[in-house]
């Protein structure tokens, strides 16, 4: 016969082994590990002015494609002549009649002096000719310096010597004069003289160009880093487990250079859009009737005194776009190498 203490004992015992939580010990929290590109997007939107900069020079891109769709829905075009067909929007020195550059709620930007078109519109497609070109043209100079830098740092030896000859053999030409010299043989070549040069080939021409005389800086840099990443144990150890060289290089090297191909890339873009620019300034670029930055500055530097206005919103795009590209710049390699923070 069992006695009340036993069986207070009994179910005491019970009791405390039912309880939730009385003998099992809590779990401890399981910390994930995170790649690197999370780390580098968690540092990133921490710095505010790296997110507003990225954000401006993403609605620029926006704005540039949908050119067309805002032209349509403004009701104008960069190509018709305003001032021509309607003769009271310029006056007798073919300048913009009304103030502030013709400014009105039909022409927000105003018009363009002598042809009278619509500076808005011109804009606009300006914005998606420069940024789009220099797109492209950057697109394939690191992909060029990519693999230039790469392969010379990686095999060394001659193939090394080689590149870098050739790197500095195109390091000396001068740049900007070969821009100017080369641009009108190059369309020459494919279009006779007599006839007028079509768009496209402008386009292809000038990316052309870039891209030629626009990798340089980035191969030497990718050749510096790979020389020293290609002693490294994890390269030994791909090459001692019989790893093909194009297998190291992509998946040894090339994760480990991601971080100066990115930061270069982002300061290597607006140096292109002013070349973009400046080639078209000088007027061996784009040419009438395309709108392009470079051609609005043209047009504006020799009316400026007449017309201060019309020199207003290009620059002033321009100016937003570059100092919010450049600080993005830093604010991508500050996100990849926190030790350089500002």
């Amino acid at each position: 016969m069992t006695s009340p203490l036993e069986i207070e004992s009994v179910e005491a015992s019970s009791a405390v082994e039912s309880a939730p939580g009385a003998t099992d010990k809590p779990e401890p929290k399981k910390h994930e590990g995170r790649s690197p590109g999370q780390l580098m997007w968690r540092r990133f939107k921490r710095d505010r002015t790296g997110v507003v900069s990225a954000v401006i020079v993403i609605v620029f891109f926006v704005v540039a494609a949908l050119a067309p769709l805002i032209a349509k829905v403004y009701g104008k075009n960069p190509y018709t002549l305003y001032g021509q067909d309607n003769p009271d929007l310029l006056d007798m020195f073919n300048m913009p009649s009304g103030g502030n550059g013709g400014i009105s709620s039909e022409f927000w930007f105003g018009i363009e002096p002598n042809l009278g078109r619509d500076v808005f519109t011109q804009l606009l497609y300006g914005m998606r000719t420069s940024l789009y070109t220099a797109l492209i043209a950057t697109v394939l100079m690191v992909a060029m310096g990519v693999v230039i830098g790469i392969v010379g740092g990686y095999f060394g030896g001659r193939v090394d010597y080689w590149l870098g000859r050739f790197t500095d053999f195109l390091l000396a030409l001068p740049s900007q004069l070969f821009f100017v010299a080369a641009m009108p043989v190059i369309t020459t070549v494919f279009v006779a003289p007599d006839r007028e040069t079509p768009t496209y080939i402008r386009t292809l021409a000038i990316i052309g160009v870039m891209w030629f005389l626009g990798w340089m800086g980035l191969s030497r840099l990718l050749r510096a880093v790979t020389l020293t990443l290609r002693d490294r144990e994890f390269v030994e150890a791909a090459k001692v487990a019989g790893a093909s060289p194009w297998r190291i290089i992509r998946k040894e090297l090339l994760p480990n250079l991601v971080t100066p191909i990115l930061v270069q890339g982002t300061y290597l873009l607006p140096s292109t859009i002013l070349n973009v620019a400046f080639l078209s300034y000088v007027g061996v670029g784009y040419v009438e009737p395309t709108p392009d930055w470079g051609r609005m500055f043209s047009i504006g530097s020799g009316i400026y005194e007449q017309d201060p206005i019309y020199m207003l919103f290009p620059g002033a795009a321009m100016v937003i776009f570059f100092v919010a590209f450049n600080l993005l710049g830093d604010s991508v390699r500050d996100a990849f190498d926190p030790k350089t923070g500002r």
